[in-house]
């Protein structure tokens, strides 16, 4: 038997104005359940809010700059009472070693590593109390599968596979669930501008042969949020497709 569903739920989903982000709150938001989409555009945040009322859903848009912490933990308070926070904001620079400066290494780290650990800090302890929650941190498959670039990037993604795993041991007997979904090249307005028609080839590498769609990921994060996965915890869901084996023809 699965544990009753908190009614009129809220859910606040970070980096939520565009990609998979954007689809995650629609998704949500089509459910019943209340979302607050931060973002840093508040032109295409009120497009969202629009949309979503538009489809039957209620949505408010929250603005903060991941980068600061003072704002991080701004945001924690304007959303307030929470049942879900989906860590799904990220940015990344995919440079060598020797051409990943300091500042840079540090806004990766900022944005995809500390603002989720300071969102959980801010907000999971509340949920705890309430004696449910549920969390889902957008991860990458930058996390396990190392590249000769991007280290900087996909380091801040392994902490956070890490931290989930940390939070669900921290929170998950009063309650509260943690897990990580860890997508592979999905097709996004920032992927496309950074690798144009090389984001199509990066999917060819794949069993099924193609890039993934924000939609895809939206629906697994969905599933994840709903009390029909609620012994799933603590664990990172990878939406990559399929790996080739490994083993030779």
């Amino acid at each position: 038997m699965t544990p009753s569903q908190p009614h009129h739920r809220t859910a606040l989903i970070t980096g939520a104005t565009a990609g998979i982000g954007r689809a995650v709150a629609r998704q949500l938001a089509a459910d019943g359940i209340h979302v607050l989409a931060h973002g840093r555009d508040p032109e295409r945040g009120a497009q969202l809010v629009k949309e979503i009322a538009a489809e039957g859903g209620s949505a408010r848009f929250l603005t903060a700059d991941l980068t600061g912490s003072a704002e991080v933990l701004a945001l924690a308070a304007a959303a307030g009472e929470v049942d879900i926070l989906v860590n799904n904001a990220g940015i990344y620079a995919f440079t060598g070693t020797a051409d990943t400066t300091a500042e840079s290494f540090d806004r990766q780290f900022a944005v995809n590593t500390r603002a989720p650990f300071l969102l959980v800090g801010a907000l999971a302890p509340a949920m705890a109390g309430r004696g449910h929650g549920v969390i889902v941190n957008i991860t990458s498959t930058a996390a396990t599968s190392p590249a000769p670039i991007g280290a900087a990037y996909g380091a801040s993604k392994a902490a956070v596979e890490l931290l989930t795993r940390s939070w669900a041991t921290e929170f998950g007997a009063r309650g509260v669930r943690v897990i990580g979904v860890s997508p592979g090249p999905v097709r996004t307005a920032g992927t496309t501008a950074m690798l144009g028609d090389n984001v199509e080839l990066l999917g060819r590498a794949n069993l099924r042969e193609r890039i993934g769609e924000p939609d895809e990921i939206a629906h697994i994060v969905r599933f994840l949020v709903d009390a029909d996965s609620g012994y799933i915890n603590g664990t990172v869901i990878v939406a990559n497709g399929g790996e080739p084996s490994a083993l030779p023809a």
